[in-house]
């Protein structure tokens, strides 16, 4: 069952062409991220989809209404963090839950709130008291009170130290073990692929990818390789006794070996061995997520066109 469905949604202000026709949908339970640099469409998508701006064209569907048409009782469904989170200095978690509480006219259990976002250790804490990550549990505490069937999480973890990310992550983990479905916007491409089921990413308007993490880095991502450090004639040796894409960096001394799967890679290890040469430093790569993302987008001309896009990436 999808909560998000859009189907060619478009979006100009002016001649500037926001959002070009993109097409997409979200599964009840999973986390999905969208990602791109500024400019990309992101904001201008997720505005509509929570019923804060009109669509020029296409369809759009958030827990089966129409976010602009029944935009009073979706709100009521929904959870949302925005970007840059804050709230009155001198208020408490708890004192903000409650207020919120009051704001949508529900009864709610505090506490278990704070615990779901794990800040019940600060729960009488003034706002302005709190840390970074803290702070950002507050906004996560308030999208609960309503007990949203969806949450709209825009940049939830920007500006936070890598300590307090983890541990908004761990937050929005649980969220999603509790059947909660999760749309996530962030810069942080490790962020997405730490978190998200399905990834998209957007440029100039449109998605030029989407699928999971694992799908994006098989689809685009360069061949898996073998690195180790040594002579020469060790990348000589396996050029020799194989078929692999071997490359030798004079600088480092280090040897690279392409290779497609596991037999390849008991087959480099043998052959390192076989050689009787010396070596060190053994290990593998293969492209992650921020590389996939940097050679999508930066692959991109200057106008961002539709069918340069579609070359490019084959989508």
């Amino acid at each position: 069952m999808s909560v998000i469905e859009a189907f060619d949604l478009k979006k100009s202000y002016g001649s500037l062409q926001a959002v070009k026709g993109i097409s997409f949908d979200v599964k009840s339970g999973e986390i999905f991220s969208m990602l791109g640099p500024n400019g990309a469409g992101k904001t201008t998508t997720i505005e509509i989809l929570e019923g804060l701006r009109t669509k020029d064209s296409g369809q759009v569907s958030v827990l089966g209404l129409d976010p602009w048409k029944n935009g009073y009782e979706l709100h009521k469904r929904i959870g949302v963090i925005p970007q840059g989170f804050r709230f009155f200095d001198k208020a408490t978690p708890k004192e903000a839950i409650k207020y919120y509480a009051d704001l949508f006219g529900v009864q709610t259990n505090a506490e278990q709130i704070l615990r779901e976002v794990i800040l019940q250790d600060a729960e009488n804490n003034y706002f302005e008291n709190l840390s970074g990550g803290q702070k950002q549990k507050v906004g996560l505490a308030l999208s609960l009170v309503n007990n949203p069937e969806l949450l709209f999480l825009d940049e939830p973890t920007t500006g936070l130290d890598p300590q307090a990310r983890r541990a908004v992550w761990q937050v929005i983990k649980n969220l999603k073990k509790a059947g909660r479905a999760i749309l996530l916007t962030t810069h942080y491409l490790e962020e997405a692929e730490q978190l998200a089921d399905r990834v998209a990413i957007m440029d100039h308007g449109l998605i030029i990818a989407i699928g999971s993490p694992y799908d994006i880095e098989q689809r685009y991502g360069s061949q898996e390789r073998i690195k180790v450090v040594g002579p020469k004639e060790l990348a000589d040796y396996i050029r020799t006794h194989s078929n692999f894409k071997v490359t030798y960096d004079d600088a480092t001394a280090q040897i690279e070996v392409g290779i497609q799967n596991k037999n390849d890679a008991l087959t480099t290890f043998k052959l390192i061995e076989q050689s009787g040469l010396d070596w060190r430093d053994l290990s593998t790569e293969r492209d992650s997520l921020e590389d996939i993302f940097i050679r999508l987008v930066g692959s991109l001309d200057e106008e961002g066109s539709a069918v340069s896009v579609q070359n490019k990436v084959g989508n």
